[in-house]
């Protein structure tokens, strides 16, 4: 009698596990290194084992998260009492922030794209707390949403929640940051491309000592990839960004941080930081509202004219304040196509994972 190869018992005993209920959906399940480890095998063996799983939609693989129990449509469980009687479809928007610089032409084209394909919107706002956006997510599938727009909280952490509805093939889409290694639709801007050509237009003028200033460190990633943009410029020239001119600490800016005392702070700490780093020759902003408070540090020492600011975002015409060199990105783009993706979700039609939509960089005005 042949013998049953390893991978294929490994298989047949997670498999069983999932039939049973051992294994329910969403639930992580060993590691190919844990695999090796208790069928003392190699982890060539429990890897296929794992990948036989997969290609059968029985569990889903994500980089650096593991694997998990897939889940079986649940879209019937999720349709509560509130669906009775109600033609068009509920679409949830949970937004960490928005304002002028950024997020607010988003929301009005979100909205607007949502009117277009005959869907409600309902928006719930997590001012940048984790716990907030749980409820944001509790609520609206309470609510009877039948997908989900999110752009997630500024955290180390991804919500759980959100892979919870991954597995269990929940229509969801996220905005303007991706939850690494989860296979979610993404629509957003390529952030490191446009840091790079950011950068470039400094070091295209000779400043070579640029100081970067970001929130405090995050592992987010949207601010990751607009450093590696810096720092893929500054490689490109056969440079090495000097970090040690960073300024990765900041917090006023953050929804949910916004207050006097916090501002005071930051604006204290910028003042010192360009004290104890007099080679500073310019400085390149993750956002908007830190390139408006470096500018202002700036006026109060009379150095405005001699540090170029740079920045992600601006109010343009929809409020006074200053104009920075910065990247223009496409808001009503990436509203119009995270709705048309939640749609084709909803229908269960193929969507690509990620689309990426075109910036500019926009030169500030002389003045």
């Amino acid at each position: 009698m042949k013998q049953q190869p390893l991978y294929e018992m490994i298989y047949r005993e997670i498999l069983g596990g999932i039939e049973d209920g051992s294994y329910g959906p969403g639930d992580r399940i060993p590691s190919e290194k844990e695999l090796s480890e208790k069928y003392r095998v190699s982890r060539i063996t429990s890897k296929k084992a794992l990948e036989m799983l997969a290609e059968e939609g029985k569990i889903i693989r994500m980089a650096g998260k593991g694997s998990f129990v897939a889940g079986k449509e649940r879209r019937g469980e999720w349709e509560k009492d509130s669906r009775a009687g109600r033609a068009k479809k509920l679409v949830g928007v949970i937004m960490d922030g928005f304002g002028p610089s950024f997020g607010c032409e988003l929301l009005v084209n979100l909205e607007l794209e949502c009117r277009r394909q005959g869907f409600l919107m309902l928006l719930r706002c997590t001012n940048g707390n984790m716990e907030e956006e749980v409820r944001a997510l509790d609520e609206l599938l309470s609510a009877g949403a039948d997908g989900i727009l999110i752009m997630c909280v500024h955290d180390e952490n991804y919500n759980s929640r959100v892979l919870r509805l991954v597995v269990e093939h929940f229509p969801v889409v996220t905005l303007d940051r991706q939850l690494k290694g989860i296979p979610v639709p993404f629509v957003g801007t390529d952030n490191e491309a446009a840091a790079k050509e950011l950068a470039d237009w400094l070091l295209d003028r000779g400043f070579h000592s640029i100081c970067l200033a970001t929130h405090f460190s995050r592992d987010t990633s949207t601010i990751e990839e607009r450093q590696n943009g810096l720092r893929r410029a500054c490689h490109d020239r056969g440079m090495i960004a000097d970090e040690s001119l960073w300024i990765t600490d900041l917090c006023a800016t953050l929804p949910g941080s916004r207050s006097e005392e916090n501002r005071e702070r930051d604006a204290e700490h910028i003042m010192d930081f360009l004290e104890r780093h007099p080679q500073i020759d310019s400085f390149f902003a993750v956002e908007y509202g830190i390139a408006e408070m470096i500018y202002r540090c700036l006026c109060v020492k009379k150095l405005q004219d001699r540090y170029p600011v740079v920045c992600f975002d601006s109010p343009g015409d929809v409020m006074p304040g200053r104009t920075f060199t910065h990247v223009r990105q496409d808001e009503k783009t990436i509203g119009e196509t995270g709705v048309r993706l939640l749609a084709e979700a909803m229908e269960k039609k193929e969507a690509p994972k990620k689309v990426l939509v075109p910036y500019r960089i926009v030169e500030a005005e002389k003045r």
